[in-house]
């Protein structure tokens, strides 16, 4: 048996439903949301996780403690798991940052390592953040882990993107996460490889958090 992670995005949000940049702005989950967390916390107590960790931002901590309800696990919150630094794009819709900002907010929807929002985070940087809270925590226990990670779609696509050893251009090739599905990495000889990706519903629309638009 190998480590075993489960990238899971946290559960609706209004803001999502309108295409805002959520980034670090603490939003909470409305009811579709709510709903949607418990749901796949059913599904994933079935997968038995062996322990949690959550961004530290409300939506997600109120995403994990569902699936902490029913698995009695504790939940690990650190702020290394948040979404990305939107910067002055946080709380604006997709085609108001095009007005605003055109250049970069399309440098950035091409997968460029630019800096969100111009005072936000690079997508390089939130994988590092991310990735050694993870790394981290997995080197602290002699342990095989199932461990459950609830974050944020951008910070989802740079951990995976990271860890699946794909250039920063590259980590637009792995398709968003519906809000409270996951995907499922798993450690082989040869590295991490992508085992299952977006899961725990029949499709459902992907609101983007880093382009502000559906896709």
């Amino acid at each position: 048996m190998r480590h075993r992670l489960v990238i899971w995005r946290h559960g609706q949000t209004d803001w999502n439903t309108a295409n805002r940049f959520q980034g670090h702005s603490d939003i909470p989950l409305n009811d579709v949301g709510q709903y949607q967390a418990e749901r796949a916390a059913r599904l994933l107590a079935g997968m038995k996780p062996t322990a949690i960790m959550s961004s530290d931002l409300m939506r997600a901590q109120a995403t994990a403690n569902t699936l902490a309800d029913i698995s009695k696990l504790p939940v690990h919150v650190t702020a290394q798991l948040r979404e990305t630094n939107g910067g002055e794009w946080e709380g604006r819709t997709g085609e108001e940052n095009r007005a605003s900002d055109f250049q970069n907010f399309v440098r950035w929807i091409d997968g460029e390592d630019n800096r969100a929002g111009t005072t936000g985070e690079r997508r390089s940087e939130v994988a590092d953040r991310a990735v050694t809270a993870i790394e981290n925590f997995l080197r602290e226990t002699s342990e095989v882990q199932t461990l459950v990670i609830a974050t944020h779609g951008g910070t989802a696509r740079c951990v995976m993107g990271r860890l699946l050893n794909l250039p920063v251009t590259n980590w637009g090739v792995i398709g968003g996460l519906s809000n409270a599905c996951w995907s499922v990495l798993q450690l082989s000889p040869k590295g991490w490889h992508l085992v299952e990706h977006n899961s725990g519903s029949l499709p459902e629309p992907v609101y983007d958090e880093e382009s502000g638009r559906e896709q």
